[in-house]
């Protein structure tokens, strides 16, 4: 009996063990940040892209107020309510005085400067591509942006989702590096494909889910159940969207469809941000979506 029990415990212990070796959180490589220089006025342009206010600025954030990035807008989802931290430059209660590398590692890796897994409410499932100069700009323009104490709130997460560590096995299971949409594209269609799959997270919310929260990827943009439970976001591949892409780059720009309904929701602080793009970004954007497989 004292050998089995030795034996059983052996066997847990190995398990336990190997859990925490496959769970344990990741760093950027670091040679690939070495020597990077941010330029603020190019990382304005990632920022809107990234849609960095629409989720860290404070509730009802208008025009000035949405570059305070103090947070606490509450984000619901059948894991609990995710809460935005304060991302400002505020050197104790926000972000200030991190290093390239632990911005890095918080926006491509979901790792925390503690070295704690982040929860995907970060969409750094889709941030993971984002070119290195992209993030050094992204932080120089942050960097410069208005400071707040506010504290950040915790999350509302309950018991299994509050064990961080088991975001590693989530991340193992369902965090891509690949793009979606591959082969011989041209520059405008590898532009539109950078935004959408990468810095505008278009498939963070317009793709479904399984139980586990992972994107069904073979349904890509093909819409998916509002995680707060009001309604439905919709299926924009070519099988459902059927404007042109001049409707798109219109829509992007003034929150105007066709039948001359206006952007609503989550989806006019999108529209706002791509507004301030280059229209070239948004056509490239347009171009892509006609790329997307159909759903019907």
């Amino acid at each position: 009996m004292s050998r089995l029990l030795s034996a059983v415990l052996a066997v847990v212990l190995l398990g336990f063990g190997g859990f925490l070796l496959v769970s344990a959180p990741q760093s950027v490589d670091v040679g690939l940040y070495d020597g990077l220089k941010g330029d603020a006025a190019k990382g304005e342009l990632v920022f809107w892209a990234a849609g960095c206010a629409s989720c860290h600025a404070t509730v009802d954030a208008k025009g000035a107020e949405e570059l305070v990035l103090a947070g606490g807008q509450e984000f619901p989802s059948a894991f609990g309510t995710f809460v935005a931290p304060n991302i400002s430059p505020d050197p104790v209660q926000g972000i200030g005085g991190w290093t390239l590398v632990e911005f890095a590692n918080a926006v491509t890796q979901g790792v925390g400067k503690q070295g704690e897994h982040l929860y995907p409410a970060l969409p750094y499932n889709a941030y993971n591509k984002m070119v290195p100069q992209d993030v050094a700009d992204l932080k120089a323009f942050m960097d410069g942006l208005p400071a707040s104490a506010e504290p950040s709130k915790p999350h509302q997460i309950g018991f299994p989702f509050n064990i961080r560590r088991s975001l590693g096995i989530w991340k193992l299971l369902f965090e891509k590096t690949d793009w979606m949409i591959a082969g011989d594209l041209t520059p405008e269609q590898t532009r539109g494909r950078y935004i959408a799959e990468a810095l505008a997270h278009c498939g963070e919310c317009h793709t479904p889910r399984n139980a586990l929260g992972g994107l069904q990827r073979a349904a890509w943009l093909s819409g998916a159940p509002n995680p707060n439970g009001k309604g439905r976001i919709p299926n924009i591949t070519p099988g459902k969207l059927t404007w042109s892409a001049a409707d798109v780059v219109e829509y992007l720009t003034s929150g105007f469809t066709p039948e001359f309904d206006s952007v609503g929701g989550h989806m006019a602080h999108v529209v706002e941000n791509m507004a301030k793009l280059p229209e070239s970004d948004r056509q490239a954007v347009a171009a892509y979506l006609q790329l997307v497989p159909a759903v019907k």
